[in-house]
């Protein structure tokens, strides 16, 4: 593929690497960065691009790799090693004490909404919630692959509804405004 070809086509991808790019930094600064770092890489690499492969793919190889690999370096940049001995109470780890009373709290409030939603969307809905792959459900549930990710989309929306019904209408507005600012 000669340079003008290559280029061409990188700028014909410009529009959904850019897409890509919002998608995984979620600003626009960072993915207009990242697709700057990913033609760069692209334009560098140019003769190890193999003529006759998705070209595309290509490219979108290199942004995923290129995002991942700055996320790994900032995540390294930003964790501090603390190699003084564990001589203040702060760093003490024997004084820590795990309370799982309100998530346990929560985790039955949830359930206790789930079991108020039809037998036809509890059943795939509480599968999906305990881990299992839509088209486990299906198997298990003898159910159209299609059907079971409706029936969960239903579930979720009927939750959501339960939960504003249950706790958000019941809070007066003034309280709201103090507590949810």
């Amino acid at each position: 593929m000669s340079e003008y070809d290559f280029n061409n086509k990188l700028i014909q991808c410009t529009a959904t690497l850019k897409s890509f790019a919002f998608n995984l930094t979620k600003n626009d600064e960072e993915a207009e960065d990242l697709l700057q770092d990913t033609a760069y890489k692209a334009i560098i690499n140019r003769k190890k691009f193999i003529a006759g492969t998705n070209f595309k793919a290509w490219l979108f190889t290199i942004m995923k790799n290129t995002f991942i690999n700055d996320y790994r370096r900032k995540v390294r940049r930003n964790t501090v090693m603390d190699s003084t001995d564990n001589q203040f109470f702060i760093n003490s780890s024997e004084s820590i004490v795990q309370n799982e009373a309100d998530s346990q709290i929560l985790l039955e409030e949830l359930n206790a909404l789930i079991d108020l939603l039809d037998d036809n969307l509890r059943e795939p809905f509480r599968m999906h919630f305990t881990g299992y792959k839509y088209q486990e459900i299906a198997e298990k549930t003898e159910i159209p692959l299609g059907t079971v990710k409706s029936r969960i989309f239903i579930a979720r929306n009927e939750i959501k509804k339960l939960i504003s019904k249950y706790y958000i209408d019941r809070f007066p507005q003034e309280y709201c405004k103090k507590k949810c600012a």
